[in-house]
């Protein structure tokens, strides 16, 4: 299927809010969305049923569904972003109406859940989507690092390549501007599990949304790709076992570079008196990725961090994990 570029995003234009997974769990999010959207000079389109709450859903499947499906057919929408990831997105894939999107290709942000989204809207309908910040756990908070924002904003309102993820990081790898607000400088520190160069369409996202997707119409090939991945609160072991899946599966050894993010929270902390063994998540790294035989890089600036930069899933990108970067060089955007 031909690669669906949407335009880029302009100052003034107007970008829908949508809820296609869970609830914020503060209302109020959805206010402070807007007004961070606003500060930032766009104008705002709240969804029908943003506000909708289903238990752990944003409102029933149907209304998600629906509410994705008005935001990619209004002509003044130009660009869709997703208040939170949580859980739920999967459960829409069957509900879309894949064709409509194809002929209104438009900006689309999220992380996390939002990852079976992405997946199946580059295998439905050839679209070019963005695995980037969110409002509720990005966006809309005070102390959002610059480096956040301005690579969002780089890779959706310039028709270029956005060029490398590290942009706005010193060479020690530090958000640069240092304190403000009171936030707390963070550090970003790359690994080379195996040095080299690749190049590819860049695809992945939240790595247990990509195992769900085994076996099903909504994954996309992964032959020749450089593959990326993150995620939050889950211990080694479990990576283990996800990895073993992908490979067991024969997906994995198609890939031509993995890129690996910032894992949130797994990391096992040993309890007092244990002599169990544990392994560390670079343990189960080395062992399950560097027999692919590709370049491996970990640490990159992407995930369930403040530092989260936006990149463009199906474009070219190039792993170089002689310098531990991810480059992306195609523009993804008209």
């Amino acid at each position: 299927m031909k690669l669906q570029k949407p335009n880029h995003l302009g100052p003034g234009d107007t970008i829908g809010i949508v809820a296609p997974s869970s609830a914020p769990p503060d209302p109020k999010a959805i206010d402070r969305s807007v007004a961070t959207l606003e500060a930032l000079g766009f104008k705002v389109r709240l969804a029908r049923n943003v506000r909708k709450r289903h238990g752990f859903l944003a409102g029933s499947d149907r209304e998600r569904a629906a509410d994705l499906m008005q935001m990619f057919q209004d002509r003044k929408v130009q660009a869709i972003l997703c208040v939170r990831g949580g859980y739920g997105s999967g459960r829409l894939l069957g509900l879309l109406d894949y064709q409509a999107i194809t002929e209104n290709p438009k900006i689309f942000v999220g992380y996390s859940d939002i990852t079976a989204l992405h997946c199946a809207l580059l295998v439905k309908s050839g679209l070019v989507t963005f695995h980037g910040p969110m409002l509720n756990s990005d966006l809309n908070k005070e102390d959002v690092p610059p480096f956040t924002t301005e690579s969002l904003l780089r890779t959706l309102m310039r028709p270029f390549p956005s060029g490398s993820i590290m942009q706005g990081l010193d060479s020690g790898g530090l958000q640069t501007g240092g304190r403000k607000r009171g936030r707390k400088v963070e550090k970003i520190a790359p690994i080379s599990f195996r040095k080299g160069k690749a190049s590819g369409p860049l695809i992945g996202g939240n790595i247990t949304l990509l195992c769900t997707l085994l076996g099903t119409p909504y994954l996309p090939s992964l032959k020749g790709s450089i593959l990326f991945f993150e995620d939050l609160d889950e211990l080694p072991y479990r990576f283990d076992r996800m990895l073993t899946h992908l490979l067991n599966a024969g997906v994995l050894d198609q890939v031509a570079g993995v890129a690996v993010g910032i894992n949130k929270n797994c990391e096992e902390v040993k309890k007092p008196g244990s002599v169990e063994y544990r392994q560390t998540l670079d343990d189960v790294i080395r062992e399950r990725l560097v027999p692919l035989g590709v370049p491996v890089v970990s640490g990159l600036p992407f995930g369930h961090i403040p530092l989260n930069a936006t990149l463009p899933i199906g474009v070219n990108a190039t792993l170089d994990a002689n310098r531990g970067d991810l480059v992306i060089t195609e523009s993804a955007v008209l």
